[in-house]
């Protein structure tokens, strides 16, 4: 049998960690993803899934990932149940992490948030060639 998922989307706010009576680390968050088409109405619609990581993997998601980050997630689909305080029976779908990638800086996320993109170097490219020589040895190469 196979439950394997991958999802790639934003938080939609800081993940909420807590702690099992036994002192084991859980972290709750919702990731926004987007879906691959849009609606008859030209609009792109989004799926907010439920996301859970426990024990280092909740401390480190709790310590790094802020709304609006981008994150990509991997894990397995879980359904749980259980009895709610009217005596109905509640069904909770989600996603048990066992992997999490942050897929931008935390500076990019908080150029996103606040809508401006900075400039860097003055304005000036980097990569512009200024006539001169780049001086490295063949040492400082990575293969």
């Amino acid at each position: 049998m196979i439950n394997n998922v991958v999802l790639v989307g934003r938080l939609t706010k800081d993940p909420d960690l807590r702690y099992t009576p036994a002192g084991v680390a859980v972290t709750q968050f919702t990731l926004a993803v987007d879906r691959p088409f849009t609606s008859q109405g030209g609009e792109r619609e989004t799926d907010f899934i439920p996301v859970v990581t426990w024990r280092q993997l909740a401390e480190t998601c709790a310590n790094y990932l802020r709304k609006g980050r981008l994150a990509a997630v991997e894990g397995r689909i879980q359904v749980r149940n259980y009895e709610n305080n009217e005596g109905k029976r509640v069904y909770v779908t989600e996603i048990v992490a066992n992997n999490v990638r942050f897929l931008e800086s935390s500076k990019r996320s908080a150029e996103v948030e606040n809508d401006e993109p900075r400039v860097r170097n003055n304005g000036r490219d980097p990569f512009a060639d200024d006539g001169q020589p780049i001086d490295i040895n063949d040492d400082n190469l990575p293969f």
